[in-house]
């Protein structure tokens, strides 16, 4: 049997030896051969047509998980399954359409002028849920602090409320929207230490997603897999990215959302506020605000019991906030309540000017 070494291999195949390591430890292009002594990789010239058929279809976009499913079909299942997969991508591209206005629209906004007078509307709660003995969330709405942190381990409800009540400092004095990150980052790092006191133990903790309120902008701060959303003109983005090992996999290419909702360590966070952390590097940004916006922050026990679409319905057909989070905590509790589950629900509105010039929104 001809046989290529990883350099050799690579080069015919047009994958890198990095690619070619990465997919030997999934098990997706085992080598043919591995030297016991030096653990050299060595592939079979037969090899090259399942190696270009992983390289073409990661050039689509296919992720590494569906791939191994691919090449393990016949060439007439494998045709048909990738036929599906493009007309789902084709689907979404819909979808990345509409994202990609927004953020043209979110990156290209300047301020307002004062002439226009914003504020927020909001509403928060939070529920047991049908299985866990106590609630260890927290959630928190405002004038300018909204916040949900969802706390783990033996201390986790002294976390959340700990960490919660950092940020709650920032809930008095209108904010300057300039240095409203550079508060932030030190009010998080207040909420660390917070945690630390109120819950020692390094397996103790909580997450954080929290946004503050400047009067024409919204700061947010976001460490674990607690959400914020954003609804605009009838569509509902996520505007916070989870840290947990599932969504790095998925990053990575090496899982699909659909794979991780029921991988077995979708719950192991990789980022949050605990008793053993000395430090936090939090998730920042600044959003601007329309009138009209309707903003959610969620602890998981919401956002991994009620799908998305389900999410934009209820956020969409709530008249005001309020009643947007009885409805979606009413929805967690019906999917069964597996987890506690804790909303923040605001809108952002017009008011009246004082001297009476601006309209009503």
């Amino acid at each position: 049997m001809e046989m290529l070494t990883i350099g050799a291999f690579a080069k015919a195949c047009r994958l890198s030896p990095k690619a070619l390591r990465l997919y030997d430890e999934l098990e997706l292009l085992r080598p043919a051969r591995v030297d016991p002594e030096t653990g050299y990789r060595y592939y079979a010239v037969a090899q090259l047509e399942r190696a270009r058929l992983v390289a073409w279809l990661r050039r689509i976009g296919m992720p590494l998980a569906r791939i191994r499913q691919v090449c393990a079909l016949d060439d007439a299942s494998a045709a048909q399954e990738i036929r599906a997969y493009w007309a789902r991508v084709e689907a979404e591209t819909v979808g990345r359409r509409e994202l990609v206005a927004f953020l043209v629209d979110h990156l290209s906004y300047t301020s307002r002028k004062d002439t226009t007078m914003l504020e927020l509307r909001y509403s928060a709660l939070s529920d047991t849920g049908l299985v866990r003995p106590a609630n260890q969330d927290t959630a928190h709405a405002g004038a300018h602090v909204l916040a949900v942190a969802d706390g783990f381990g033996a201390g986790g409800a002294p976390a959340s409320t700990a960490a919660v009540r950092a940020l709650k400092a920032l809930d008095g004095e209108p904010l300057p929207g300039g240095s409203v990150l550079n508060l932030l980052e030190d009010a998080v790092q207040g909420a660390a230490r917070a945690v630390r006191d109120a819950a020692p133990g390094k397996d103790d903790g909580t997450t954080l997603t929290a946004m503050v309120w400047t009067g024409s902008q919204l700061g947010l701060v976001h460490i674990g897999d607690s959400r914020a959303y954003l609804l605009r003109d009838g569509e509902l983005f996520r505007i916070t990215h989870d840290h947990t090992m599932v969504q790095s996999m998925i990053d990575e290419g090496r899982l699909t959302p659909e794979e991780a909702v029921v991988h077995p360590q979708r719950a192991l966070l990789l980022k949050a506020l605990t008793g053993g952390a000395d430090s936090v590097v939090p998730d920042l940004r600044l959003c601007d605000a329309l009138p009209g916006d309707r903003y959610l922050l969620c602890s998981d026990g919401l956002s991994t019991v009620v799908a998305h679409e389900e999410l934009r319905r209820l956020l969409g057909s709530a008249p005001a906030p309020d009643a947007a989070v009885r409805s979606l905590v009413g929805a967690a509790i019906d999917g069964g309540g597996p987890d506690n589950v804790s909303c923040v629900v605001a809108d952002v509105v017009e008011t009246v000017k004082a001297d009476g010039d601006q309209r009503l929104g």
